[in-house]
């Protein structure tokens, strides 16, 4: 139950109306308020609302939905009139809004603090930032057309081009000069481009040891502490000033450049809030609204002293690679426009145009992974049947350093424990392809190190 029954119905209607980010039917409303109010008191109490003014209705008879009046104008961008920036991307005049505010002069924009109130406010599977609409088309353009397969089979799927794509991507979003081609060059050959600052390939390299981790192990990660922690100390790895502060929660002050937000400064807050935002993305039932509220909540929050944005967009992959949908590798997404989404977050709590850039964003991955799927054809069903046994025979051959003539004789018996009879020849066969393919760009995968890859490398 949302509301205490201490207050009065007008109120927890009121209150209810204003923790959600699109209007409410009654039964919606209904389902919130104390077991002791009937229907048709609050039916009542509709209608005063709206006679007095708080509350606008839209619709009619069944299809009645319900709005703070002062809500009503921008409770959903679906049935707004749509523009194209400068930018091209259409966008609503709530998302156009943001970035007018945004785009001001510094000095004429209000400093704000962080508002505990927009994370505290939102209800799990009753709030929402994206519209069921918004949800269906999402669903409909991520969702590949397959069987039910194991968690993290379509981004292993497309393992190489997703490393290259959200890497470079990524690293675009935070200034990073280099281009397409010397993230393929540094992610396939280990080359580091001529003239450019060592940070810049450190951060792509780190993004793509990140997104091995959360594709190798799709079935252990989620919105916790374990995942979030090595996703931060993954991506800042070799980047911050103070290396204990890699993978750790934020005790000093930060400040974001060019805005007037001013981040939460009390550390205990901090840890709280943070496992409040883990609590609130893990009970969240759909990947997309999960995927755009991590974007939105750990950002706003700032719990890490930096990479806090590479985080979030990362960790907003955790539940399309889980729920095997299209990735988001934030192709195309300008630059500034991504930039003035997060400031509207930051200072006005306002997700209307993050919330866009996001579909947007979304919309151009789904079209090229579609792509990229047909182009590559149907996963290996033995791959699938396997797989576990693939990694662990693989890491094993890797970790105790065999020979060939060592792996040969244990890959023959491990086959023979493994596959079954009609299928040993096909599985050994599997495994010494694997071997022979690997390289320093995927061997992280099967969950060893650095050190024991090389060591393996010199024997082999």
């Amino acid at each position: 139950m949302v509301e205490p029954a201490s207050k009065t119905i007008p109120d927890a209607i009121t209150d209810i109306l204003a923790s959600q980010y699109q209007p409410c039917s009654a039964q919606e409303i209904y389902a919130n308020l104390p077991d002791t109010t009937s229907l048709r008191t609050l039916q009542y109490h509709l209608k005063q609302l709206v006679n007095q003014g708080l509350i606008v209705a839209e619709g009619k008879s069944r299809s009645t939905k319900y709005a703070l009046a002062n809500r009503a104008a921008s409770s959903t961008a679906d049935n707004q009139v749509r523009e194209s920036d400068d930018d091209g991307l259409s966008l609503s005049t709530d998302a156009l809004k943001v970035k007018a505010y945004i785009r001001q002069n510094l000095i004429k924009r209000k400093t704000v603090g962080y508002q505990h109130a927009f994370l505290d406010q939102y209800r799990p599977n009753v709030s929402f930032y994206l519209s069921p609409a918004e949800r269906e088309h999402l669903h409909k353009i991520g969702k590949p057309s397959t069987a039910p397969q194991p968690a993290g089979t379509y981004a292993r799927h497309i393992l190489n081009r997703l490393l290259i794509d959200l890497s470079w991507n990524s690293s675009r979003l935070e200034g990073n000069t280099y281009s397409l081609l010397d993230t393929r060059r540094l992610i396939d050959f280990g080359q580091v481009a001529e003239g450019r600052n060592q940070l810049e390939a450190q951060m792509i390299l780190n993004h793509k040891d990140a997104i091995e981790f959360l594709v190798s192990a799709a079935d252990d990660i989620g919105f916790n502490r374990y995942t979030i922690l090595n996703l931060h100390a993954m991506l800042a790895n070799n980047l911050l000033v103070n290396p204990a502060a890699v993978g750790t929660l934020r005790h000093i002050a930060v400040g974001i450049e060019q805005s007037a937000f001013l981040p939460l400064e009390v550390p205990q807050l901090i840890e709280e809030y943070f496992d409040q935002i883990l609590q609130t993305t893990a009970a969240i039932n759909d990947p997309f609204e999960q995927s755009l509220f991590m974007m939105v909540q750990l950002p706003y929050l700032q719990p890490f002293d930096d990479v806090n944005k590479r985080v979030s967009r990362l960790a907003a992959n955790i539940p399309l690679i889980t729920n095997n949908y299209s990735p988001l590798s934030f192709i195309r997404v300008p630059n500034d426009v991504y930039i003035e989404a997060m400031l509207g977050v930051y200072e006005l709590n306002d997700t209307s145009l993050l919330k866009e850039v996001f579909i947007w964003a979304y919309e151009q991955s789904a079209e090229r992974y579609k792509a990229v799927k047909q182009s590559l054809g149907e996963p290996d069903p033995l791959r699938l049947r396997y797989r576990d046994a693939l990694k662990q025979v693989i890491a094993t051959v890797i970790k105790e350093a065999m020979t060939r003539e060592q792996a040969v004789s244990f890959i023959h018996k491990m086959a023979l424990e493994h596959a079954t009879a009609n299928e040993t020849e096909a599985f050994q066969n599997m495994v010494e392809e694997e071997l022979v393919s690997l390289h320093e760009g995927n061997f992280a995968r099967y969950r060893v190190t650095p050190s024991e890859f090389e060591a393996w490398q010199l024997v082999w």
